[in-house]
């Protein structure tokens, strides 16, 4: 069994690192190397889609960044008891038609005692913007982890 450090119980530091290594996966656009955060039986709420395990996971994230060309991601830690944190995000992407989206949400993670995530709930808005209006342009450099993220 692999771990995954850092392992709930989650402290301050250690949530906030938890959210980190998430926002970094997620910005590789990598379905396999991101699966491998969740456990074999992980079970998802993604807005309107209900996954369960792994090779659901990579098959889910696989066609999302298909769909979602130039996806670049931030995430803050809103919350955390446990082994259980929330968090806000939000993402940028455009559509296979130049289309620019700015996607907003929440999420719930629960995580084994392992430090992988056992269940992740997702709510999702989606807002059209002008590419002129982009403010997240690839992962989050160095100087800016830590920061914030604006509500809109």
């Amino acid at each position: 069994m692999s771990t995954r450090p850092p392992l709930p119980p989650f402290t301050p530091e250690t949530a906030r690192q938890k959210v980190q290594a998430a926002e970094d996966a997620w910005n590789t656009r990598d379905p396999e190397k991101v699966s491998l955060a969740y456990t074999e039986d992980s079970v998802w709420r993604n807005r309107d889609s209900f996954v369960t395990g792994r090779a659901a996971i990579r098959e889910l994230l696989t066609r999302k960044w298909q769909r979602e060309l130039d996806y670049a991601l931030r995430k803050e830690l809103w919350a955390f008891e446990g082994n259980r944190i929330a968090v806000r995000f939000q993402y940028e992407c455009h559509d296979a038609d130049g289309q620019w989206w700015r996607s907003y949400g929440n999420e719930l993670w629960e995580f084994d005692e392992n430090g992988l995530m056992a269940r992740r709930e997702a709510s999702i808005n989606d807002v059209r913007i002008d590419e002129g209006d982009r403010r997240i342009h690839g992962p989050r450099p160095e100087a800016e982890r830590g920061r914030g993220i604006p509500l809109k």
